[in-house]
Protein backbone atom coordinates (compact mmCIF):
# COMPACT_ATOMS: atom_id res chain seq x y z
CA UNK A 1 0.00 0.00 0.00
CA UNK A 2 1.18 3.33 -0.94
CA UNK A 3 1.52 6.14 2.41
CA UNK A 4 -0.69 9.19 1.76
CA UNK A 5 0.38 12.44 2.09
CA UNK A 6 0.01 13.68 6.20
CA UNK A 7 -2.35 16.38 7.43
CA UNK A 8 1.19 18.19 8.30
CA UNK A 9 2.07 18.08 4.41
CA UNK A 10 -1.10 20.32 4.02
CA UNK A 11 -1.03 22.19 7.31
CA UNK A 12 0.96 25.13 5.16
CA UNK A 13 1.35 27.77 3.24
CA UNK A 14 -0.86 27.10 0.45
CA UNK A 15 1.58 28.37 -1.97
CA UNK A 16 3.92 26.07 -0.44
CA UNK A 17 1.79 23.44 -0.40
CA UNK A 18 0.86 23.93 -4.30
CA UNK A 19 4.57 23.62 -5.28
CA UNK A 20 5.21 20.60 -3.55
CA UNK A 21 2.23 18.62 -4.84
CA UNK A 22 3.12 18.99 -8.77
CA UNK A 23 4.83 15.58 -8.86
CA UNK A 24 2.80 13.54 -6.33
CA UNK A 25 0.08 11.23 -7.48
CA UNK A 26 -3.52 11.60 -6.69
CA UNK A 27 -5.45 8.38 -6.30
CA UNK A 28 -8.86 7.14 -5.99
CA UNK A 29 -10.40 3.87 -5.11
CA UNK A 30 -13.86 3.00 -5.46
CA UNK A 31 -15.90 -0.04 -5.88
CA UNK A 32 -15.46 0.64 -10.11
CA UNK A 33 -11.70 0.20 -9.18
CA UNK A 34 -8.14 2.08 -8.97
CA UNK A 35 -7.40 5.19 -10.70
CA UNK A 36 -4.22 6.94 -10.43
CA UNK A 37 -2.61 9.99 -11.96
CA UNK A 38 0.72 12.60 -11.42
CA UNK A 39 -0.13 15.88 -10.90
CA UNK A 40 1.25 18.73 -13.25
CA UNK A 41 -0.95 21.53 -12.84
CA UNK A 42 -2.80 23.30 -9.83
CA UNK A 43 -3.80 26.50 -8.62
CA UNK A 44 -3.38 28.00 -5.08
CA UNK A 45 -6.59 29.84 -3.43
CA UNK A 46 -5.63 32.03 0.50
CA UNK A 47 -8.43 33.25 2.70
CA UNK A 48 -10.53 35.60 2.79
CA UNK A 49 -8.91 38.54 1.51
CA UNK A 50 -8.04 36.68 -1.79
CA UNK A 51 -11.23 37.62 -4.01
CA UNK A 52 -11.21 34.57 -6.22
CA UNK A 53 -11.45 32.65 -3.52
CA UNK A 54 -14.47 31.38 -1.78
CA UNK A 55 -13.99 32.01 1.18
CA UNK A 56 -13.99 35.50 0.57
CA UNK A 57 -17.97 35.44 0.87
CA UNK A 58 -17.08 34.29 4.59
CA UNK A 59 -18.41 30.99 6.25
CA UNK A 60 -21.21 29.59 4.68
CA UNK A 61 -22.69 26.03 4.48
CA UNK A 62 -20.41 25.75 1.03
CA UNK A 63 -17.31 26.96 2.16
CA UNK A 64 -17.31 25.70 5.48
CA UNK A 65 -14.67 22.59 4.07
CA UNK A 66 -12.45 25.21 3.64
CA UNK A 67 -11.90 26.18 7.11
CA UNK A 68 -10.08 23.09 8.09
CA UNK A 69 -9.29 20.80 8.81
CA UNK A 70 -6.39 20.57 6.58
CA UNK A 71 -5.80 17.78 4.53
CA UNK A 72 -9.81 17.76 3.25
CA UNK A 73 -11.36 17.44 0.06
CA UNK A 74 -13.09 20.39 -1.14
CA UNK A 75 -15.21 19.36 -4.04
CA UNK A 76 -17.55 22.18 -5.52
CA UNK A 77 -19.91 21.94 -9.00
CA UNK A 78 -19.54 24.69 -11.59
CA UNK A 79 -21.32 25.87 -14.11
CA UNK A 80 -23.96 22.97 -13.17
CA UNK A 81 -22.11 19.93 -14.59
CA UNK A 82 -18.51 20.04 -13.70
CA UNK A 83 -16.65 18.97 -10.19
CA UNK A 84 -13.29 20.38 -9.05
CA UNK A 85 -11.63 18.76 -6.76
CA UNK A 86 -8.93 20.91 -4.05
CA UNK A 87 -6.94 19.96 -0.90
CA UNK A 88 -7.87 22.28 2.01
CA UNK A 89 -4.31 23.77 2.91
CA UNK A 90 -3.11 25.94 6.20
CA UNK A 91 -4.07 25.35 9.90
CA UNK A 92 -8.19 25.10 10.80
CA UNK A 93 -9.66 28.11 10.73
CA UNK A 94 -7.56 29.88 7.77
CA UNK A 95 -9.69 28.94 4.96
CA UNK A 96 -7.38 27.96 2.32
CA UNK A 97 -7.02 25.36 -0.88
CA UNK A 98 -4.96 24.23 -3.89
CA UNK A 99 -7.65 23.47 -7.03
CA UNK A 100 -5.95 20.08 -8.68
CA UNK A 101 -5.90 21.04 -12.52
CA UNK A 102 -4.18 18.63 -14.22
CA UNK A 103 -2.88 15.17 -14.06
CA UNK A 104 -1.11 12.73 -16.10
CA UNK A 105 -2.72 9.29 -16.11
CA UNK A 106 -0.68 6.50 -14.53
CA UNK A 107 -2.80 3.55 -13.82
CA UNK A 108 -6.76 2.70 -14.59
CA UNK A 109 -7.27 4.27 -17.92
CA UNK A 110 -9.45 1.87 -19.16
CA UNK A 111 -11.88 2.99 -16.39
CA UNK A 112 -11.59 6.25 -17.42
CA UNK A 113 -12.19 5.84 -20.41
CA UNK A 114 -15.67 4.47 -19.35
CA UNK A 115 -16.03 7.06 -17.05
CA UNK A 116 -16.10 9.84 -20.18
CA UNK A 117 -18.18 7.73 -21.42
CA UNK A 118 -18.79 7.83 -25.67
CA UNK A 119 -16.09 11.48 -25.55
CA UNK A 120 -13.87 8.92 -24.33
CA UNK A 121 -13.04 6.52 -26.90
CA UNK A 122 -11.44 8.99 -28.76
CA UNK A 123 -9.01 11.32 -26.74
CA UNK A 124 -5.57 10.94 -25.87
CA UNK A 125 -4.68 9.95 -22.94
CA UNK A 126 -3.91 13.16 -21.88
CA UNK A 127 -6.83 14.31 -22.73
CA UNK A 128 -8.77 13.03 -19.68
CA UNK A 129 -7.07 14.65 -17.31
CA UNK A 130 -5.56 17.70 -18.90
CA UNK A 131 -8.34 20.05 -16.65
CA UNK A 132 -10.61 19.95 -13.49
CA UNK A 133 -13.44 18.78 -14.99
CA UNK A 134 -12.31 16.38 -17.07
CA UNK A 135 -9.90 14.95 -14.25
CA UNK A 136 -13.00 14.55 -12.00
CA UNK A 137 -15.12 12.82 -14.48
CA UNK A 138 -12.24 10.29 -15.06
CA UNK A 139 -11.47 9.79 -11.48
CA UNK A 140 -15.42 9.53 -10.15
CA UNK A 141 -15.55 12.31 -8.09
CA UNK A 142 -18.63 14.22 -7.40
CA UNK A 143 -20.23 15.89 -4.05
CA UNK A 144 -20.04 12.64 -2.47
CA UNK A 145 -16.67 12.79 -2.05
CA UNK A 146 -16.79 16.66 -0.66
CA UNK A 147 -14.71 16.93 2.88
CA UNK A 148 -13.30 13.37 2.27
CA UNK A 149 -10.26 13.03 4.06
CA UNK A 150 -7.13 13.00 2.31
CA UNK A 151 -4.86 10.92 4.56
CA UNK A 152 -7.51 7.98 4.52
CA UNK A 153 -7.61 4.60 1.56
CA UNK A 154 -10.44 6.27 -0.51
CA UNK A 155 -8.69 9.49 -1.88
CA UNK A 156 -5.32 10.34 -1.28
CA UNK A 157 -2.12 11.87 -2.52
CA UNK A 158 0.90 10.36 -2.46
CA UNK A 159 4.51 11.78 -2.44
CA UNK A 160 6.11 11.63 -5.86
CA UNK A 161 9.39 12.83 -7.96
CA UNK A 162 9.94 16.85 -7.43
CA UNK A 163 9.24 19.04 -10.53
CA UNK A 164 12.38 21.01 -10.95
CA UNK A 165 10.73 23.11 -13.92
CA UNK A 166 7.83 24.98 -12.17
CA UNK A 167 6.19 27.99 -14.24
CA UNK A 168 3.61 30.47 -12.31
CA UNK A 169 1.23 32.26 -14.16
CA UNK A 170 -2.38 33.68 -13.53
CA UNK A 171 -4.96 31.65 -12.36
CA UNK A 172 -7.98 30.72 -14.84
CA UNK A 173 -11.47 31.31 -15.23
CA UNK A 174 -11.31 34.75 -12.84
CA UNK A 175 -11.97 37.92 -13.03
CA UNK A 176 -10.87 39.06 -9.72
CA UNK A 177 -7.62 38.52 -7.94
CA UNK A 178 -5.92 38.14 -11.28
CA UNK A 179 -2.44 40.14 -10.36
CA UNK A 180 -1.07 37.27 -8.53
CA UNK A 181 0.35 34.50 -10.15
CA UNK A 182 -0.84 31.36 -8.36
CA UNK A 183 -0.96 28.81 -10.88
CA UNK A 184 1.53 26.63 -10.57
CA UNK A 185 2.45 23.53 -13.70
CA UNK A 186 5.32 21.19 -14.55
CA UNK A 187 6.72 23.12 -17.82
CA UNK A 188 7.77 19.71 -19.26
CA UNK A 189 4.78 18.19 -19.07
CA UNK A 190 2.17 17.62 -22.30
CA UNK A 191 -0.71 17.14 -19.58
CA UNK A 192 -1.50 20.44 -18.16
CA UNK A 193 -4.33 22.08 -19.67
CA UNK A 194 -4.01 23.67 -23.17
CA UNK A 195 -4.27 27.46 -21.43
CA UNK A 196 -1.57 26.97 -19.39
CA UNK A 197 0.74 26.34 -22.51
CA UNK A 198 -0.87 28.43 -24.69
CA UNK A 199 -2.59 31.60 -22.66
CA UNK A 200 0.78 33.13 -21.05
CA UNK A 201 3.95 33.44 -23.17
CA UNK A 202 6.03 34.39 -20.40
CA UNK A 203 5.22 32.58 -17.13
CA UNK A 204 7.33 33.39 -14.12
CA UNK A 205 9.83 30.82 -11.86
CA UNK A 206 8.06 32.11 -8.78
CA UNK A 207 4.82 32.58 -7.66
CA UNK A 208 3.63 36.45 -7.20
CA UNK A 209 1.04 37.83 -4.44
CA UNK A 210 0.29 40.90 -5.86
CA UNK A 211 1.63 43.65 -8.41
Amino acid sequence: MTVPLSRDFYARDTLSVARDLLGCSLIHVSPEGRVKGRIVEVEAYEGEDDPACHAAAGLTSRTEPLYGPPGRAYVYLIYGMHHCLNAVTRPRGRPSAVLIRALEPEEGLPLMRRRQGRAGNGRADRDLTNGPGKLCRSFGLSLEHNRLDLTGRRLWIEAGRRVERVAWTPRVGIRVGTERLWRAFDAGSECVSCTALNRFARPSPQPVRHR
